[in-house]
């Protein structure tokens, strides 16, 4: 069975806050464990009103001390945005915390747009060492080699996994260089997702972290009992994303207003980048999960679905969850016991 895993933005609903948005996510990692998810990755964005996630290390600890089994990470941390030894030392934190159940996705956006990028101290060629970047945090949370100038600590031995995220050819194939496990961020940027799967998969070279190629692709999933309301709930995030694209970032709504305005939407291309999207009750949220596995041979599949009512967002996890077992012949981790 293809696992299943979760991607959360620590969304911040409509009219709530970031203290909000966190104890919701907190509830989805400690809903996440129960349900049987593969992992939970949080993702680093900036000067978002409609995210809490930019301090991504220090959320993973929070979602780290309601959890006991359940995998966690950055997907991703935006590393330009860092020096690879703060965040080898960070992981080496979590993992010295929390056990060795910590991923470090790794990408080379800023998280935010130009006003963010002069705020946090990123000078615009900055990610242009993303390469080297990457290798030496690697080394760094490798075991340290005789006469080493600098080891962090901690961090150093822990062997974090590191993947690498992307949308372009460029981190596809730089993935597949390095021998590391690949993810793609088809949930909002879905265009070169075939040619960036097929670039990594041709292009991968095994190393000792990985023998062969490993992919994981994120879809948008959107499930309640009603269609209806799976359907008011991807309008909510339609509504956002149409919001970022003309500048007017905002919170995430509740759902149940007015679809976005259909010109507005073609003009933004909004629907174009959520297209890679499922909305289904019990008896459908399978089956359009599983024709993307297939379209994309996914070795894993990451959903998210940014939903403000924190029920409508568990309910959501618990059909996929149970529909998805139950597609595979597997008794759901929900009715266990």
């Amino acid at each position: 069975m293809t696992p299943l895993s979760l991607l959360d933005l620590a969304p911040i609903p409509q009219g709530g806050d970031a203290a909000t948005a966190l104890a919701h996510t907190r509830a989805v990692a400690i809903a996440a464990e129960r349900l049987g998810y593969a992992r939970l990755w949080i993702a680093e964005h900036h000067g978002l009103p409609g995210v809490a996630s930019a301090a991504t290390s220090v959320v993973l600890g929070h979602l780290a001390s309601a959890t006991q089994t359940l995998r966690l990470g950055a997907g991703g941390i935006m590393l330009p945005n860092h020096a690879p030894l703060v965040i080898a030392e960070q992981f080496g934190t979590l993992v010295a915390l929390h056990g060795d159940r910590f991923d470090l996705g790794l990408g080379r956006a800023p998280g935010g747009d130009q006003a963010t990028l002069r705020a946090l101290r990123r000078a615009p060629s900055s990610s242009r060492t993303f390469p080297e970047d990457v290798v030496e945090l690697i080394g760094l949370l490798d075991t340290p080699q005789p006469g080493q100038a600098v080891v962090a600590v901690p961090g150093a031995s822990t062997h974090v996994p590191v993947w690498l995220l992307g949308s372009s050819l460029f981190s596809a194939q730089l993935a597949a260089h390095l021998g590391l496990p690949f993810a793609f961020a088809s949930h909002f940027a879905p265009p070169l997702l075939a040619q960036a799967l097929d670039a990594y998969r041709s292009g991968f070279r095994p190393s000792p972290w990985l023998a062969r190629p490993r992919v994981l692709a994120v879809l948008n999933v959107f499930a309640a009992d009603d269609l209806e309301d799976a359907r008011a709930a991807y309008h909510a995030v339609l509504h956002q994303f149409v919001n970022l694209r003309i500048g007017r970032p905002t919170q995430i709504a509740r759902a149940g207003g007015p679809p976005p305005d259909p010109a507005l939407v073609a003009r933004t291309g909004a629907d174009k980048a959520l297209q890679h999207h499922v909305l289904g009750t019990p008896d459908t949220v399978a089956d359009g999960i599983a024709a993307f596995r297939d379209r994309t041979n996914a070795d894993e599949i990451m959903i998210t679905g940014m939903i403000a009512d924190l029920d409508a967002r568990l309910r959501s996890l618990e059909i996929v969850a149970d529909a998805w077992h139950a597609r595979h012949g597997q008794a759901a981790p929900s009715k266990a016991g």
